[in-house]
């Protein structure tokens, strides 16, 4: 099985990253600041959507990177709780006065970690392990009717 390696230099290879990180799970204490090398970096177990059709669904460990982050700013996130799980379900880029702009990593539940960039540099990578899931995750479909507000 190949490894996945991704770039992001802009926009559009952060939107694929976040496409292959959608559902991957980690817990707070898989999440790291390096405020010196300014780096903000996780380890995650990401569910695998290129799996074959029939095939039973997986996860792969995989490490993700940005680099040149001016700050970090959580909500909802504390690293008082190492071991709580999160799921991550997007990563979105708002751009500032170019190329600057945030990233912010959306989790389930409310959580959200905003990255302040001097650019987009972030980089993906399978680590290796993979393992069968328990199954395939499942989202609401847009077409189902919404309350009214």
């Amino acid at each position: 099985m190949e490894l996945l390696k991704l770039a992001a230099l802009d926009a559009d290879d952060l939107a694929v990253i976040s496409t292959h990180l959608q559902d991957a799970v980690l817990r707070t204490g898989d999440l790291a600041y390096l405020p010196r090398e300014r780096r903000f970096a996780l380890v995650a177990r990401r569910f695998d959507w290129e799996c074959p059709d029939g095939a039973p669904p997986r996860r792969r460990l995989t490490g993700l990177h940005f680099d040149r982050v001016l700050t970090v700013r959580c909500r909802n996130i504390s690293r008082d709780e190492p071991d709580r799980p999160l799921e991550l379900l997007a990563i979105t880029f708002e751009p500032g006065e170019a190329p600057s702009g945030t990233a912010t990593l959306v989790f389930s539940g409310g959580g959200a970690i905003r990255l302040e960039l001097e650019c987009i540099e972030a980089a993906m990578k399978d680590l290796g392990p993979v393992w069968q899931a328990e199954s395939k995750p499942v989202h609401a479909s847009l077409d189902m009717p919404l309350d009214a507000a």
